[in-house]
């Protein structure tokens, strides 16, 4: 794994992941399963039920990449950097709205928009697979 850029982010976000959606039921005692406000990880991300769970079948994906294979890892971080991606820009126009069943809050946007740089830079930038010399082919 230290080899891998791609297997540690992985492993490091899933990790992580995994964790923020344990301790996000926590806080989110009596918040409905897709509540448009949640309650407050950290005192500042908003989550509900539903934000939880996504959080831990990411934190799984992710963690399970990452100790697998580095195509697995590579892909998996490509995949969920895309989805963070898409979220973070969403997130901005459904906030406020019943659109909003994550319960996402303007703290969130931004940190799913620093884990897609995250992991798509890793994914994208990472583990590049490299043609052998000419001189060794001779």
């Amino acid at each position: 794994m230290r080899t891998s850029p791609n297997r540690l982010i992985g492993t490091i976000f899933g990790a992580v992941y995994l964790l923020v959606g344990l301790l996000g039921f926590a806080v989110t005692g009596g918040v409905g399963f897709v509540a448009t406000e949640g309650g407050l990880l950290l005192g500042i991300f908003a989550v509900n039920p539903l934000h939880n769970i996504a959080h831990l079948l990411i934190g799984a994906a992710l963690l399970i990449a990452g100790l697998a294979t580095v195509p697995a890892a590579k892909t998996t971080n490509v995949v969920v950097g895309a989805a963070y991606l898409l979220l973070g820009v969403v997130g901005f126009f459904i906030a406020g709205t019943a659109a909003n069943i994550l319960a996402l809050n303007t703290p969130d946007h931004f940190l799913h928009l620093a884990s897609a740089i995250v992991l798509l830079g890793v994914g994208l930038a990472a583990d590049r697979a490299t043609a052998p010399s000419r001189s060794a082919l001779a």
